[in-house]
Parts: structure tokens; sequence; C-alpha cells
């Protein structure tokens, strides 16, 4: 059994170590926010925060995140809406197809909590993939939400 603590909530999973954490979070614990996209580290879909740390989810085993503190996009507010970076995602109409999103959210608010008042260069160094291209207003929503909104 391995021992998790996801969005303040604590679990045993019963799987190999060498399971990617992100099958872990979708087909065991049912978080299915966090999504699938190249499964290569590459796209950063699967983005959750790992003690503060924006991880690919598809990158990292099971083994790796047991004891440590994970938060996915069903963490960052009770409500689904209340996050400052979800709020300002809302009214910078940031989602096209969407898929990206919730990677990108936890790529911003770890970029956050790192950095309460990034820079445009720190805000370019998220490296997710938006395939529809809305990293103008991916910026201005992270501007958005460090001005408080």
């Amino acid at each position: 059994m391995i021992a998790l603590n996801v969005n303040g909530q604590s679990y045993q999973v019963d799987v190999s170590s060498d399971t990617p954490l992100l099958w872990v979070l979708r087909d065991i614990l049912g978080l299915t926010g966090t999504k699938y996209g190249c499964g290569i580290d590459i796209c950063g879909a699967c983005t959750v925060i790992v003690d503060g740390q924006a991880t690919k989810s598809c990158d990292m085993d099971v083994g790796s995140a047991a004891g440590r503190q994970i938060k996915t996009i069903e963490g960052l507010s009770y409500d689904g809406v209340s996050h400052p970076l979800q709020k300002a995602w809302i009214a910078e109409q940031v989602p096209q197809c969407g898929y990206c999103q919730s990677g990108m959210l936890m790529a911003a608010a770890a970029l956050l909590n790192e950095k309460p008042h990034p820079t445009d260069v720190d805000i370019d160094g998220i490296h997710n993939i938006c395939i529809c291209g809305t990293y103008q207003r991916i910026r201005a929503a992270i501007k958005r939400a460090a001005n408080g909104g």
C-alpha cells in the first residue's frame, strides 16, 4: 500500500510504485480533472502541484509521490470557481477547447505561490502547451489574479 495525501485527504492505494501518479489520480481516486495529454512530460495537461511545485503527473511515479502534499485542480478551490486564478480565467475568457486548462491553472497557481507578482518572463516560463493558443489571455489572467482580481 502506498500512502498519498491529495487535496488534504489521506489515501492508501494498492498499486505498483512505478505506476504514473496521473493514472492513480484519475483511475483509482476518481480525480479526473487532471488530464492525460501526451504522456511524455511535454504538454502539461496533467500538471498538479506536489509540495508547492508544478509537476507533470504523467512523469512522476506514485512511489515518488508517497508522503508528499499533492494538489489537483479539484483541490484548488472548494467550489471550482472561487480561487483568484479561476475568477481571472473566467474574466479574461481564457478557455477555448479547455483541455489544457486544469494543468495550466495548476502551473499558474504554483507560479503565483512562488512569485506573487510574476513578470512576463516568469509567466513565459510555464511550459504547458495550449493548442488553441490563448497565451495572451493566460498571461492577462495570471496578472489579474496577481493584482487581486
